[in-house]
């Protein structure tokens, strides 16, 4: 249930991603934000999405990278799997 949860907020942040983009620096207060990869049952704590990276047009799993900011302001870098936007419904 909760990677439901997640995988349904990073379809969201992907839809609103234009909205949040206006801020496409990876550092906070001079410290380069480091990439973690996204594993089931993870906790994410995301207050504020920065930037989520563009689907590939392809009918398979593909990888994807959402950054963010913590409840603390630290910015983090998500890497993860979703389903590329290539697939025909018919």
């Amino acid at each position: 249930m909760n990677v439901f949860k997640a995988l349904m907020l990073v379809a969201f942040a992907a839809a609103a991603a234009p909205a949040f983009s206006a801020d496409d620096s990876t550092q906070t207060e001079g410290h380069p934000a480091s990439v973690e990869t996204y594993h089931y049952g993870m906790k994410l704590d995301i207050q504020k999405v920065i930037s989520v990276s563009e689907i590939a047009n392809e009918c398979a799993p593909v990888p994807a990278q959402m950054t963010y900011e913590d409840s603390q302001g630290k910015r983090h870098i998500l890497k993860y799997q979703v389903m590329g936007t290539g697939c025909s419904a018919g």
